[in-house]
C-alpha cells in the first residue's frame, strides 16, 4: 500500500512541477480583436474576445476576453492546421487559444460589455482553467540522535 501511496504523490509531484511550465490549451469558434474608440475617435484600449457560437440563441457568445498588452498576442493565421492561434502569458500561465474564425472590428462600444445583456459574466464557458496543486513548504529534517540503547562507540566493553 506505501508503494502506491508514494508512487500517486510522485506523479502529483511531476505533474505540478511548476505552474509556469504549464500551457493551456482552449478551442473557440471566434476571436475577435476589437480596437475601441472614444467619442473624439481616441484609441481607449485593444482587447481580444473569445466566442463560442451557441445554436439556441443562433449568435456567437462571449467565453473569455483579455486586454492587448502587446503585439504578440496577435492572433496569427496557422496555414497548416486552417485555423488562428494566439498565445501569451495569463499570470503564471502560458496560454494557447485557436479559433476556426477571425475577425477585427473598430468601435465606440464595448462588445464584451454589451454581451453581458444576453450572457451574464457569471454564466459564460471561460478559458481552462489548469489545477495546480500548492504543496506546502518543507520543513527541515530533524537532528540526527542517537538511539536510546545504541552503544557508544568511545566505550569500550570487556
Amino acid at each position: 500500500m506505501d508503494i502506491v501511496t508514494n508512487s500517486i504523490a510522485v506523479l502529483l509531484m511531476t505533474v505540478s512541477v511548476s505552474p509556469t511550465s504549464s500551457v493551456a490549451f482552449d478551442e473557440v469558434d471566434l476571436v475577435e480583436v476589437n480596437h475601441f474608440f472614444d467619442e473624439q475617435g481616441k484609441r481607449v484600449f485593444d482587447q481580444i474576445i473569445f466566442y463560442d457560437w451557441s445554436p439556441v440563441p443562433a449568435r456567437y457568445q462571449v467565453r473569455a476576453w483579455r486586454l492587448i498588452k502587446s503585439p504578440s498576442q496577435m492572433p496569427a493565421r496557422d496555414w497548416r492546421r486552417g485555423d488562428y492561434v494566439t498565445t501569451w502569458r495569463d499570470g503564471d500561465l502560458q496560454r494557447e487559444v485557436r479559433a476556426k474564425s477571425y475577425r477585427e472590428s473598430w468601435t465606440q462600444h464595448d462588445p464584451e460589455l454589451l454581451e453581458r445583456e444576453h450572457l451574464p459574466k457569471e454564466k459564460r464557458r471561460e478559458l481552462y482553467k489548469p489545477l495546480v496543486l500548492k504543496l506546502p513548504p518543507r520543513r527541515p529534517a530533524p537532528p540526527a540522535q542517537a538511539a536510546p540503547n545504541a552503544p557508544n562507540s568511545a566505550v569500550t566493553q570487556n
